[in-house]
Formats: C-alpha cells, sequence, structure tokens
C-alpha cells in the first residue's frame, strides 16, 4: 500500500501545476502480443477544471475486457481526492478512494 500512496503522490505532484482554466485531452489505442494471443487496448483521458481522469479497457485474446478508470481532483490548495475502479472480465468490481496533502516543497 505504501507504494502506491508513494506513487500518487508523485502523479498529484506532477498534475498540481494544471488550472482551472487549462484543458487537455488524449486517447491511445495499443496492441501486445503474447504467447496466449493479443491484447489490444484503447485509452482516453483528460483534465479540466482541477480534475483529470482516465480509461482503459483491455481485451484479452478470448474475448474477455478489463475496464479501469480513475481521477484526480483538487478540492483545496495541496489537497486532492482521488478514485480509481477496475471492472473484471466476468463484471465484478474494485473501487478505491481516498485524498493526499502535498507539502510545499516535498
Amino acid at each position: 500500500m505504501r507504494l502506491s500512496n508513494m506513487a500518487l503522490g508523485a502523479a498529484v505532484m506532477v498534475l498540481a501545476g494544471v488550472t482551472a482554466v487549462e484543458a487537455s485531452a488524449w486517447t491511445r489505442h495499443s496492441t501486445t502480443y503474447t504467447a496466449r494471443g493479443p491484447y489490444t487496448s484503447q485509452a482516453a483521458g483528460g483534465c479540466a477544471y482541477s480534475t483529470c481522469g482516465r480509461s482503459v479497457v483491455t481485451y484479452g485474446p478470448y474475448g474477455g475486457a478489463v475496464s479501469r478508470s480513475g481521477s484526480v481532483t483538487q478540492v483545496a490548495p495541496g489537497v486532492y481526492a482521488y478514485g480509481r475502479t477496475v471492472v473484471g472480465p466476468y463484471g465484478r468490481s474494485a473501487t478505491r478512494t481516498g485524498a493526499v496533502t502535498v507539502s510545499p516543497g516535498s
């Protein structure tokens, strides 16, 4: 768990430079070839009004799909709320939420 919080903290520090008036969006498509067959991913994300989010769907070689989505929102100066959800190929899901405080100079 500690590594996840550290990684999130680093991501939040990068996103901290996004102001409320900035907006950006991106998409990505990739295919990874394995011994079991190809895995194809489609992703999209963007930032606007102090919130950045993304969503990814990966399709396996046998037709199953896994989706992941998440967002980070600045709720106060130096305070960021996050949430992410993963849905597996059989419809089961897991959600995680929380908040991170970033101190200046850390």
